[in-house]
């Protein structure tokens, strides 16, 4: 089964949060779903939950929001076509440029990691 993760978690990964109260822009969340039909949310006891298939459609929707500047009905254009589909290896398409970002975000990550294990080396845990 996959890993199913909150609204809130979502969003705190999406860094949507504000910047006052430090509390996550659910909101922001609950008004893509409405206008993009492919984002349906497993809801269980009333509570949103995302799956990774949904979590990485919403990176994509970020991204082109956000990153690209591009309009909600573009968005929804792009989504409904099948240009992704045809243009994945193309080096200069929307989605091959959202895989390279993301791409550098985990590579960044896992050099991070790297560098904290040479920095503290591996800790030494014990169990009773």
């Amino acid at each position: 089964m996959d890993k199913l993760i909150s609204i809130s978690q979502l969003s705190y990964k999406l860094n949507l949060i504000s910047p006052n109260n430090k509390k996550p822009k659910n909101y922001i969340l609950r008004y893509w779903e409405k206008e993009f039909k492919q984002i349906k949310p497993k809801i269980i006891n009333r509570r949103r939950y995302y799956s990774t298939e949904q979590i990485e459609l919403i990176k994509l929707v970020h991204f082109l929001l956000k990153n690209k500047g591009m309009t909600i009905n573009g968005v929804k254009k792009v989504l409904n076509t099948d240009i992704n589909k045809l243009d994945d290896y193309n080096s200069h398409s929307l989605k091959a440029n959202y895989y390279k970002n993301n791409l550098k975000d985990k590579s960044k990550k896992l050099l991070n990691k790297i560098r904290n294990l040479k920095k503290y080396g591996k800790k030494i845990t014990y169990k009773s």
